[in-house]
């Protein structure tokens, strides 16, 4: 994707994909180190990076029957942050207790174990599912002093499809309102600001649809609009000339347990909560070519609640019971299971996925 400006709270940062193969620890602490240091993460830290990407790639490389380690610069705003995100297809961890002890190590690997990763990274998780599979985050900041966004919380994965290094599926979030202090209200009780969210799927593949993505997530970056029928508004007239997008954008505002949705094309949008899914419907069309109008849909948020969108890289037919205690973990955790069960498809990938934050 080409330069986005910080305005963003969040897009897709550099993604690297590593399969499962013999060089793959090798890599992984190559790679992580390279996008740690680029991300302005300091040499002491950069070795602690480097630690826990190698000995989460060895146990891919050892224990996993299939799997990917991910490393991804995770944007929030002006901050960065290096995402160190292993996921598997099995066989999954079945004393997950006794596996997170520090010093807990499977045989050959650097002997660091979970605990120890859980113990150098700023950020930790991790969901299993025996018999099906794992994902493990470890969350490195540029700047540990860094303030949260506030109020949610958010991930995202990308995957272009086999063969091609640009996806056509993006994902962007920003705030919809202004600040508290910009409109009179006294900041200290103001309830956290709803904000956007977009999942766009780029017509094809390769590179024209990797350009449909980036009009739309710049488009999405500069309009005004605090709607999202608005805003799709927006993104239809500045994509015209391009391949044409399926687009979705929510209007998030869990604070208040509201949520606004509009959607064109064939994309996913859903709420999760209590075990239960929601799903919001999209409106047929293409955003850049033809957009209908569409009347918005509203949907409750209530306490709990986890938005997921993504786009039809993944089969929509999962179902959200069939992943015991995932959507109390971390947006980066929950996309990582949903992608390894429903992304069979050869196709790109785009998954979002936004909950409330917890107290500080």
């Amino acid at each position: 994707m080409g330069q986005v400006s910080a305005s963003l709270l969040s897009w897709p940062g550099e993604t690297v994909w590593l399969r499962v193969d013999v060089g793959l620890p090798m890599a992984a602490r190559r790679e992580a180190a390279r996008l740690a240091r680029r991300i302005g993460i300091d040499e002491e830290r950069v070795g602690s990076v480097e630690i826990a990407a190698t000995e989460a790639a060895t146990n891919l490389q050892r224990h996993a029957t299939d799997g990917a380690l991910v490393l991804r610069v995770a944007l929030e705003g002006a901050h960065a942050s290096l995402d160190v995100l292993a996921t598997d297809t099995g066989p999954g961890i079945a004393d997950l207790a006794g596996a997170l002890r520090d010093g807990a190590s499977s045989a050959g690997t650097l002997g660091v174990g979970l605990g120890a990763i859980a113990r150098l990274a700023d950020v930790f998780d991790i969901h299993t599912l025996p018999g099906r599979g794992t994902a493990v985050l470890a969350r490195f900041h540029a700047d540990r002093h860094r303030p949260h966004a506030g109020g949610v919380e958010f991930g995202g994965l990308t995957r272009p499809i086999g063969g091609e290094e640009m996806c056509g599926d993006t994902w962007a979030v920003r705030y919809a309102e202004e600040r508290a202090t910009e409109t009179g209200e006294d900041p200290e009780r103001a309830l956290p600001r709803p904000v956007l969210a977009m999942m766009c799927d780029g017509l094809g593949h390769g590179p024209q649809a990797a350009r449909a993505g980036e009009v739309a997530q710049e488009a999405f970056r500069t309009s005004r609009a605090t709607r999202p029928q608005q805003v799709l508004e927006d993104l239809h007239r500045a994509m015209r000339g391009t391949r044409g997008a399926a687009v979705a954008v929510v209007r998030a505002d869990f604070a208040r347990g509201r949520l606004e949705f509009a959607g064109v094309g064939n994309t996913t949008t859903c709420v999760v909560t209590d075990g239960r899914r929601t799903s919001l419907l999209s409106s047929p069309g293409i955003v850049g070519a033809h957009l209908p109008r569409a009347r918005p849909v509203s949907a409750d948020a209530g306490p709990g609640s986890v938005l997921v969108m993504h786009s039809d890289g993944l089969n929509d037919r999962w179902a959200a019971d069939g992943f015991p205690g995932l959507f109390a973990r971390r947006p980066p955790v929950i996309a990582a299971q949903i992608l390894r069960d429903a992304g069979a498809r050869r196709d790109d990938i785009g998954v979002l996925v936004l909950k409330e934050a917890p107290p500080r």
